[in-house]
Protein backbone atom coordinates (compact mmCIF):
# COMPACT_ATOMS: atom_id res chain seq x y z
CA UNK A 1 0.00 0.00 0.00
CA UNK A 2 1.40 3.89 -0.60
CA UNK A 3 1.89 5.90 2.03
CA UNK A 4 2.38 9.85 2.63
CA UNK A 5 5.96 10.43 1.53
CA UNK A 6 6.38 7.21 -0.39
CA UNK A 7 8.39 6.39 -3.54
CA UNK A 8 5.95 8.41 -5.61
CA UNK A 9 6.35 11.86 -3.58
CA UNK A 10 9.96 11.01 -3.81
CA UNK A 11 10.35 10.53 -7.36
CA UNK A 12 8.63 13.22 -7.89
CA UNK A 13 10.24 15.98 -5.92
CA UNK A 14 13.61 14.32 -6.54
CA UNK A 15 12.61 14.80 -10.21
CA UNK A 16 11.51 18.26 -10.05
CA UNK A 17 14.77 19.61 -7.91
CA UNK A 18 16.81 18.06 -10.82
CA UNK A 19 14.96 20.08 -13.46
CA UNK A 20 14.87 22.88 -10.66
CA UNK A 21 18.50 22.75 -9.73
CA UNK A 22 19.10 22.74 -13.44
CA UNK A 23 17.60 25.89 -14.42
CA UNK A 24 18.47 27.44 -11.08
CA UNK A 25 22.38 26.61 -12.23
CA UNK A 26 21.71 27.61 -15.94
CA UNK A 27 20.26 30.96 -14.56
CA UNK A 28 23.16 31.45 -12.40
CA UNK A 29 25.36 31.00 -15.11
CA UNK A 30 23.95 32.14 -18.17
CA UNK A 31 22.38 35.34 -17.08
CA UNK A 32 25.07 36.73 -15.55
CA UNK A 33 27.80 35.95 -18.03
CA UNK A 34 25.50 37.35 -21.28
CA UNK A 35 25.02 40.94 -18.92
CA UNK A 36 28.62 40.51 -18.64
CA UNK A 37 29.71 39.87 -22.45
CA UNK A 38 27.20 42.72 -23.60
CA UNK A 39 28.41 45.31 -21.12
CA UNK A 40 32.48 44.36 -22.00
CA UNK A 41 31.08 44.87 -26.08
CA UNK A 42 29.24 48.35 -25.45
CA UNK A 43 32.63 49.07 -23.67
CA UNK A 44 35.09 48.09 -26.73
CA UNK A 45 33.00 50.22 -29.05
CA UNK A 46 32.90 52.94 -26.79
CA UNK A 47 37.20 52.33 -26.36
CA UNK A 48 37.32 53.11 -30.24
CA UNK A 49 34.90 56.02 -30.24
CA UNK A 50 37.03 57.38 -27.60
CA UNK A 51 40.53 56.43 -29.43
CA UNK A 52 38.97 58.30 -33.22
CA UNK A 53 37.36 61.16 -30.94
CA UNK A 54 40.69 62.22 -29.52
CA UNK A 55 42.57 61.87 -32.60
CA UNK A 56 40.18 64.04 -34.09
CA UNK A 57 40.01 66.77 -31.28
CA UNK A 58 43.79 66.56 -31.23
CA UNK A 59 44.48 66.66 -34.76
CA UNK A 60 41.70 69.39 -35.65
CA UNK A 61 41.79 71.47 -32.45
CA UNK A 62 38.35 71.66 -31.78
CA UNK A 63 38.81 71.18 -27.77
CA UNK A 64 37.08 74.71 -27.70
CA UNK A 65 34.39 73.88 -30.16
CA UNK A 66 31.13 72.52 -28.58
CA UNK A 67 29.60 72.40 -32.02
CA UNK A 68 31.89 70.45 -33.17
CA UNK A 69 32.32 67.71 -30.89
CA UNK A 70 28.47 67.60 -30.89
CA UNK A 71 28.64 66.18 -34.25
CA UNK A 72 31.34 63.48 -33.05
CA UNK A 73 29.09 62.48 -30.19
CA UNK A 74 26.19 62.25 -32.46
CA UNK A 75 28.01 60.27 -35.18
CA UNK A 76 29.31 57.75 -32.41
CA UNK A 77 26.21 57.61 -30.62
CA UNK A 78 27.63 58.55 -27.36
CA UNK A 79 27.69 61.14 -24.56
CA UNK A 80 30.85 63.12 -24.92
CA UNK A 81 32.34 65.20 -22.43
CA UNK A 82 35.64 67.02 -22.17
CA UNK A 83 37.25 68.12 -18.89
CA UNK A 84 39.92 70.55 -17.50
CA UNK A 85 42.46 69.42 -15.03
CA UNK A 86 42.56 71.75 -12.80
CA UNK A 87 44.72 71.66 -9.23
CA UNK A 88 43.80 69.22 -6.95
CA UNK A 89 43.66 67.12 -8.95
CA UNK A 90 40.60 67.92 -9.85
CA UNK A 91 38.03 68.23 -12.84
CA UNK A 92 36.25 70.76 -14.77
CA UNK A 93 34.02 70.59 -17.49
CA UNK A 94 34.61 72.25 -20.72
CA UNK A 95 32.18 70.40 -22.91
CA UNK A 96 29.24 68.13 -22.34
CA UNK A 97 26.73 66.69 -25.46
CA UNK A 98 24.20 65.76 -22.76
CA UNK A 99 21.49 68.16 -21.77
CA UNK A 100 22.61 70.51 -19.29
CA UNK A 101 20.82 69.72 -16.29
CA UNK A 102 22.48 66.27 -16.58
CA UNK A 103 25.60 68.00 -16.69
CA UNK A 104 25.79 68.45 -12.48
CA UNK A 105 27.97 66.11 -10.49
CA UNK A 106 30.01 65.21 -13.83
CA UNK A 107 33.20 66.66 -12.61
CA UNK A 108 32.98 64.29 -9.98
CA UNK A 109 32.44 60.90 -12.72
CA UNK A 110 34.82 58.21 -11.02
CA UNK A 111 36.05 57.09 -14.50
CA UNK A 112 37.23 60.54 -15.73
CA UNK A 113 38.90 60.72 -11.99
CA UNK A 114 40.19 57.34 -12.75
CA UNK A 115 41.69 58.34 -16.03
CA UNK A 116 43.91 60.89 -14.24
CA UNK A 117 46.03 58.11 -13.01
CA UNK A 118 46.93 56.40 -16.43
CA UNK A 119 46.22 56.60 -19.90
CA UNK A 120 42.44 55.60 -19.93
CA UNK A 121 40.03 54.33 -17.78
CA UNK A 122 36.46 52.00 -18.66
CA UNK A 123 33.90 51.03 -16.16
CA UNK A 124 30.07 51.23 -15.73
CA UNK A 125 28.46 53.49 -13.69
CA UNK A 126 24.81 54.38 -12.19
CA UNK A 127 23.27 58.39 -12.69
CA UNK A 128 19.47 58.44 -11.91
CA UNK A 129 19.07 54.87 -11.49
CA UNK A 130 19.94 54.32 -15.27
CA UNK A 131 23.70 52.51 -15.83
CA UNK A 132 26.08 53.62 -18.51
CA UNK A 133 29.04 52.42 -20.13
CA UNK A 134 31.80 54.85 -20.15
CA UNK A 135 35.20 55.16 -21.18
CA UNK A 136 37.78 58.05 -20.54
CA UNK A 137 40.97 59.07 -21.66
CA UNK A 138 43.70 61.75 -21.10
CA UNK A 139 44.96 63.89 -24.28
CA UNK A 140 48.06 64.62 -25.22
CA UNK A 141 47.01 68.33 -24.68
CA UNK A 142 46.33 67.77 -20.76
CA UNK A 143 42.57 67.47 -21.03
CA UNK A 144 40.29 64.45 -20.02
CA UNK A 145 37.98 62.76 -22.27
CA UNK A 146 34.72 60.72 -21.76
CA UNK A 147 32.43 58.86 -23.79
CA UNK A 148 29.82 57.77 -21.72
CA UNK A 149 26.55 55.53 -23.74
CA UNK A 150 23.50 54.15 -21.95
CA UNK A 151 23.13 50.10 -21.07
CA UNK A 152 19.46 50.33 -21.17
CA UNK A 153 19.30 48.55 -24.23
CA UNK A 154 22.18 45.84 -23.88
CA UNK A 155 20.15 45.41 -19.94
CA UNK A 156 16.57 45.09 -21.42
CA UNK A 157 17.65 42.11 -23.57
CA UNK A 158 19.05 40.43 -20.19
CA UNK A 159 15.90 41.37 -18.22
CA UNK A 160 13.79 39.55 -21.44
CA UNK A 161 16.17 36.84 -21.13
CA UNK A 162 15.68 36.48 -16.81
CA UNK A 163 11.84 36.41 -17.72
CA UNK A 164 11.83 33.95 -20.71
CA UNK A 165 14.26 31.89 -18.61
CA UNK A 166 12.09 32.28 -15.19
CA UNK A 167 8.85 31.59 -17.46
CA UNK A 168 10.57 28.42 -18.60
CA UNK A 169 11.70 27.12 -15.70
CA UNK A 170 8.03 27.53 -14.43
CA UNK A 171 6.98 25.37 -17.69
CA UNK A 172 9.75 22.67 -16.87
CA UNK A 173 8.69 22.62 -13.11
CA UNK A 174 5.26 21.97 -14.14
CA UNK A 175 6.25 19.11 -17.21
CA UNK A 176 8.20 17.50 -14.27
CA UNK A 177 5.57 17.51 -11.93
CA UNK A 178 3.74 15.88 -14.35
CA UNK A 179 6.07 13.79 -15.78
CA UNK A 180 7.37 12.49 -12.28
CA UNK A 181 3.38 11.76 -11.63
CA UNK A 182 3.40 9.48 -14.21
CA UNK A 183 6.75 8.06 -14.15
CA UNK A 184 7.02 7.78 -10.33
CA UNK A 185 3.37 6.16 -10.33
CA UNK A 186 4.13 3.51 -12.62
CA UNK A 187 7.24 2.91 -10.55
CA UNK A 188 4.84 2.72 -7.54
CA UNK A 189 2.72 0.34 -8.82
CA UNK A 190 4.99 -1.80 -10.14
CA UNK A 191 6.57 -1.83 -6.69
CA UNK A 192 3.07 -2.45 -5.05
CA UNK A 193 2.80 -5.38 -7.24
CA UNK A 194 6.38 -6.61 -5.61
CA UNK A 195 5.23 -5.81 -2.19
CA UNK A 196 1.95 -7.62 -2.43
CA UNK A 197 4.13 -10.61 -3.73
CA UNK A 198 6.36 -10.83 -1.11
CA UNK A 199 3.10 -10.59 1.18
CA UNK A 200 1.99 -14.08 -0.54
CA UNK A 201 5.35 -15.50 -0.33
CA UNK A 202 5.19 -14.46 3.83
CA UNK A 203 1.80 -16.32 3.78
CA UNK A 204 3.33 -19.73 2.40
CA UNK A 205 1.92 -18.77 -0.91
CA UNK A 206 4.37 -19.78 -3.96
CA UNK A 207 2.49 -20.49 -7.04
CA UNK A 208 1.93 -17.56 -8.14
CA UNK A 209 4.66 -16.27 -10.44
CA UNK A 210 6.29 -12.88 -10.03
CA UNK A 211 6.30 -11.25 -13.43
CA UNK A 212 7.92 -7.96 -14.59
CA UNK A 213 8.83 -6.77 -17.67
CA UNK A 214 10.59 -3.72 -17.15
CA UNK A 215 14.24 -4.01 -18.52
CA UNK A 216 16.38 -1.80 -15.08
CA UNK A 217 16.54 -2.69 -11.42
CA UNK A 218 13.20 -3.76 -10.87
CA UNK A 219 12.85 -5.48 -13.38
CA UNK A 220 16.03 -7.62 -11.96
CA UNK A 221 14.40 -7.52 -8.32
CA UNK A 222 11.23 -9.15 -9.43
CA UNK A 223 13.12 -11.76 -11.52
CA UNK A 224 15.37 -11.92 -8.36
CA UNK A 225 12.20 -12.32 -6.31
CA UNK A 226 10.75 -14.98 -8.62
CA UNK A 227 13.91 -17.15 -7.96
CA UNK A 228 13.56 -16.59 -4.20
CA UNK A 229 10.30 -17.61 -4.92
CA UNK A 230 10.65 -20.95 -6.57
CA UNK A 231 13.26 -21.63 -4.47
CA UNK A 232 11.39 -21.43 -1.10
CA UNK A 233 8.92 -23.68 -3.26
CA UNK A 234 11.14 -26.16 -3.50
CA UNK A 235 12.10 -25.41 0.39
CA UNK A 236 8.50 -25.57 1.34
CA UNK A 237 8.10 -28.92 -0.64
CA UNK A 238 11.65 -30.83 0.34
CA UNK A 239 10.68 -29.91 4.06
CA UNK A 240 7.10 -31.65 3.63
CA UNK A 241 8.65 -34.63 2.45
CA UNK A 242 11.34 -34.20 4.96
CA UNK A 243 8.60 -33.95 7.92
CA UNK A 244 6.91 -37.52 5.88
CA UNK A 245 10.12 -39.20 5.90
CA UNK A 246 11.30 -38.37 9.17
CA UNK A 247 7.70 -39.55 10.16
CA UNK A 248 8.44 -42.72 8.21
CA UNK A 249 12.11 -43.12 9.48
CA UNK A 250 11.36 -42.55 13.10
CA UNK A 251 7.87 -44.14 12.76
CA UNK A 252 9.01 -47.44 11.21
CA UNK A 253 11.67 -48.50 13.46
CA UNK A 254 9.39 -47.54 16.94
CA UNK A 255 6.70 -49.60 15.22
CA UNK A 256 9.29 -52.66 14.50
CA UNK A 257 10.47 -52.34 17.52
CA UNK A 258 7.15 -52.21 19.71
CA UNK A 259 6.49 -55.61 18.04
CA UNK A 260 9.80 -57.13 18.65
CA UNK A 261 9.25 -55.81 21.91
CA UNK A 262 5.97 -57.97 22.02
CA UNK A 263 7.27 -61.03 20.56
CA UNK A 264 9.83 -61.34 22.87
CA UNK A 265 7.58 -61.12 26.14
CA UNK A 266 5.96 -64.58 24.60
CA UNK A 267 7.88 -67.34 26.97
CA UNK A 268 7.59 -70.13 24.40
CA UNK A 269 10.27 -68.48 21.68
CA UNK A 270 13.26 -70.75 21.24
CA UNK A 271 16.97 -68.90 21.22
CA UNK A 272 17.25 -69.10 17.56
CA UNK A 273 14.06 -67.06 16.88
CA UNK A 274 15.17 -64.68 20.74
CA UNK A 275 18.52 -64.14 19.03
CA UNK A 276 16.87 -62.90 15.64
CA UNK A 277 14.73 -60.26 17.50
CA UNK A 278 17.59 -59.24 19.31
CA UNK A 279 19.25 -58.67 15.89
CA UNK A 280 16.77 -56.90 14.45
CA UNK A 281 15.85 -54.68 17.51
CA UNK A 282 19.68 -53.54 18.01
CA UNK A 283 19.25 -52.96 14.04
CA UNK A 284 16.15 -50.85 14.59
CA UNK A 285 17.99 -48.99 17.36
CA UNK A 286 21.00 -48.35 15.22
CA UNK A 287 18.26 -46.51 12.57
CA UNK A 288 17.19 -44.34 14.90
CA UNK A 289 19.80 -43.28 16.39
CA UNK A 290 21.08 -42.20 13.00
CA UNK A 291 18.23 -40.52 12.19
CA UNK A 292 18.49 -38.50 15.65
CA UNK A 293 22.25 -38.11 15.14
CA UNK A 294 21.07 -36.18 12.00
CA UNK A 295 18.58 -33.78 13.24
CA UNK A 296 20.85 -33.14 15.83
CA UNK A 297 23.44 -32.53 13.25
CA UNK A 298 21.63 -30.08 11.86
CA UNK A 299 20.16 -28.80 14.71
CA UNK A 300 23.50 -27.63 15.99
CA UNK A 301 24.27 -25.91 12.32
CA UNK A 302 21.52 -24.14 12.09
CA UNK A 303 22.48 -22.54 15.96
CA UNK A 304 25.84 -22.27 15.07
CA UNK A 305 26.62 -24.36 18.07
CA UNK A 306 28.75 -27.31 16.09
CA UNK A 307 31.76 -27.69 17.41
CA UNK A 308 34.96 -29.33 15.13
CA UNK A 309 38.74 -30.34 16.30
CA UNK A 310 41.88 -29.39 14.44
CA UNK A 311 44.00 -32.73 14.68
CA UNK A 312 46.24 -34.26 12.04
CA UNK A 313 44.37 -37.12 10.69
CA UNK A 314 45.32 -39.63 8.13
CA UNK A 315 43.19 -40.16 5.35
CA UNK A 316 44.08 -43.18 4.35
CA UNK A 317 43.13 -44.91 7.45
CA UNK A 318 39.77 -43.02 7.34
CA UNK A 319 38.91 -45.00 3.90
CA UNK A 320 40.32 -48.19 5.23
CA UNK A 321 37.54 -47.85 8.27
CA UNK A 322 34.93 -46.83 6.44
CA UNK A 323 35.68 -49.35 4.09
CA UNK A 324 35.90 -51.82 6.45
CA UNK A 325 32.59 -50.63 8.05
CA UNK A 326 30.28 -50.55 5.25
CA UNK A 327 31.74 -53.70 3.37
CA UNK A 328 29.09 -56.02 5.27
CA UNK A 329 26.42 -53.62 4.21
CA UNK A 330 27.26 -53.69 0.70
CA UNK A 331 27.61 -57.29 -0.03
CA UNK A 332 24.23 -57.42 1.65
CA UNK A 333 22.64 -55.07 -1.24
CA UNK A 334 25.37 -56.67 -3.85
CA UNK A 335 28.13 -54.08 -3.75
CA UNK A 336 31.87 -54.35 -3.28
CA UNK A 337 33.62 -51.89 -0.88
CA UNK A 338 36.83 -50.94 -0.64
CA UNK A 339 39.85 -48.93 -0.19
CA UNK A 340 42.73 -48.08 -2.84
CA UNK A 341 46.13 -47.96 -0.74
CA UNK A 342 47.64 -44.77 -1.91
CA UNK A 343 50.18 -44.10 1.23
CA UNK A 344 49.29 -41.51 3.79
CA UNK A 345 47.74 -38.32 3.31
CA UNK A 346 47.69 -35.93 6.77
CA UNK A 347 45.04 -33.53 6.92
CA UNK A 348 44.25 -30.80 9.54
CA UNK A 349 40.42 -31.81 10.77
CA UNK A 350 37.84 -33.59 13.02
CA UNK A 351 38.61 -37.49 12.93
CA UNK A 352 35.21 -38.13 13.80
CA UNK A 353 34.17 -35.46 11.28
CA UNK A 354 35.64 -37.13 8.32
CA UNK A 355 34.44 -40.58 8.79
CA UNK A 356 31.02 -38.76 9.24
CA UNK A 357 31.16 -37.63 6.08
CA UNK A 358 33.13 -40.22 4.31
CA UNK A 359 30.38 -42.65 6.11
CA UNK A 360 27.52 -40.75 4.50
CA UNK A 361 29.35 -40.68 0.72
CA UNK A 362 30.17 -43.82 0.93
CA UNK A 363 26.32 -44.88 2.33
CA UNK A 364 24.92 -42.37 -0.53
CA UNK A 365 27.23 -44.84 -3.36
CA UNK A 366 25.62 -48.19 -2.06
CA UNK A 367 21.92 -46.42 -1.61
CA UNK A 368 22.29 -44.93 -5.38
CA UNK A 369 24.02 -47.51 -7.42
CA UNK A 370 22.64 -50.89 -8.68
CA UNK A 371 24.20 -53.97 -7.52
CA UNK A 372 27.03 -55.68 -8.33
CA UNK A 373 28.27 -51.72 -8.27
CA UNK A 374 32.00 -51.20 -6.80
CA UNK A 375 32.83 -48.39 -4.41
CA UNK A 376 35.97 -47.20 -3.90
CA UNK A 377 37.53 -45.20 -1.49
CA UNK A 378 40.77 -43.51 -1.35
CA UNK A 379 43.09 -40.41 -0.59
CA UNK A 380 45.43 -38.47 -2.18
CA UNK A 381 47.56 -35.13 -1.38
CA UNK A 382 48.28 -31.62 -3.67
CA UNK A 383 50.60 -28.83 -2.10
CA UNK A 384 47.57 -27.02 -0.77
CA UNK A 385 45.14 -29.68 0.49
CA UNK A 386 44.37 -33.34 1.57
CA UNK A 387 41.47 -35.06 -0.26
CA UNK A 388 39.36 -37.91 0.02
CA UNK A 389 37.71 -39.39 -2.57
CA UNK A 390 34.89 -42.07 -2.93
CA UNK A 391 33.92 -43.23 -6.22
CA UNK A 392 31.41 -45.32 -7.72
CA UNK A 393 31.06 -47.22 -11.38
CA UNK A 394 27.25 -46.65 -11.29
CA UNK A 395 25.39 -44.96 -13.71
CA UNK A 396 26.24 -41.59 -12.72
CA UNK A 397 24.06 -38.54 -11.70
CA UNK A 398 21.75 -36.69 -14.65
CA UNK A 399 23.42 -33.26 -14.96
CA UNK A 400 20.26 -31.43 -13.83
CA UNK A 401 20.78 -33.26 -9.86
CA UNK A 402 24.76 -32.18 -9.58
CA UNK A 403 23.98 -28.75 -8.63
CA UNK A 404 21.56 -29.73 -6.06
CA UNK A 405 22.81 -33.15 -4.32
CA UNK A 406 23.97 -30.62 -1.73
CA UNK A 407 20.71 -28.82 -1.16
CA UNK A 408 19.05 -29.29 2.23
CA UNK A 409 16.19 -32.33 1.76
CA UNK A 410 16.88 -32.91 -1.59
CA UNK A 411 16.80 -35.99 -2.90
CA UNK A 412 16.89 -36.68 -7.33
CA UNK A 413 14.38 -39.32 -7.17
CA UNK A 414 11.84 -38.78 -4.34
CA UNK A 415 9.97 -41.98 -5.59
CA UNK A 416 12.68 -43.97 -5.28
CA UNK A 417 15.06 -42.35 -2.46
CA UNK A 418 15.02 -43.07 0.91
CA UNK A 419 16.41 -41.39 3.68
CA UNK A 420 15.77 -37.78 4.82
CA UNK A 421 18.05 -35.58 2.33
CA UNK A 422 20.17 -34.21 4.65
CA UNK A 423 23.26 -36.30 4.65
CA UNK A 424 24.77 -34.78 1.95
CA UNK A 425 23.98 -31.43 3.19
CA UNK A 426 25.28 -31.82 6.28
CA UNK A 427 28.60 -33.35 4.73
CA UNK A 428 29.30 -30.37 3.11
CA UNK A 429 28.40 -27.94 6.51
CA UNK A 430 31.07 -29.95 7.97
CA UNK A 431 33.97 -29.93 5.77
CA UNK A 432 33.16 -26.23 5.03
CA UNK A 433 33.57 -25.98 9.24
CA UNK A 434 37.11 -27.55 9.02
CA UNK A 435 38.31 -25.15 6.17
CA UNK A 436 37.75 -27.61 3.52
CA UNK A 437 34.65 -28.10 0.63
CA UNK A 438 32.99 -30.79 -1.59
CA UNK A 439 32.85 -31.18 -5.24
CA UNK A 440 31.45 -33.91 -7.16
CA UNK A 441 32.05 -35.00 -10.68
CA UNK A 442 29.58 -37.32 -12.66
CA UNK A 443 28.99 -39.08 -15.88
CA UNK A 444 27.72 -42.46 -16.73
CA UNK A 445 29.87 -45.23 -15.24
CA UNK A 446 31.64 -42.90 -12.54
CA UNK A 447 30.93 -40.48 -9.89
CA UNK A 448 33.79 -39.16 -8.00
CA UNK A 449 32.58 -37.19 -4.61
CA UNK A 450 36.15 -35.45 -3.43
CA UNK A 451 36.38 -33.84 -0.11
CA UNK A 452 39.26 -31.32 -0.43
CA UNK A 453 40.75 -30.46 3.46
CA UNK A 454 43.59 -28.48 4.69
CA UNK A 455 46.71 -30.10 4.20
CA UNK A 456 48.89 -30.77 7.57
CA UNK A 457 52.85 -31.82 7.36
CA UNK A 458 54.08 -34.98 5.97
CA UNK A 459 54.46 -36.84 9.48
Amino acid sequence: MSVPGGIRAKLMLALVAIIGGALAGAFLIVVPSLERRLVDAKLEILERDTASTASAIVANDIADEPDAIASLGAAFGARIVLYDVVEGPSLAVLVDTANPELTAGMERDPIALAALEGVSARGRVTRGGTQYAEVATQLLTGEVLLLSGSLTDQLSTVGLVKRRLLIASIVAVVFALGLGAIVAGAHARRIQRLERAALRIAGGSFDEPIVDLGDDELGELASTFDQMRVQLRQLDTARKEFVANASHELRTPLFSLAGFLELMADEDLDDDTRSGFLRTTREQVDRLSRTAATLLDLSRIDAGRLHVEEEEVDLQDVALVIAEELGPLGEQSGHHVEASPNGRVWALADEERVLQIGRALAANAITHTPRGSQVRLMATASPSAATLIVEDDGPGIAAEHVDRVFDRFYRADAAQASGSGLGLAIARELAVRMGGSIAVESRPGRTRFLVSLPRAADM
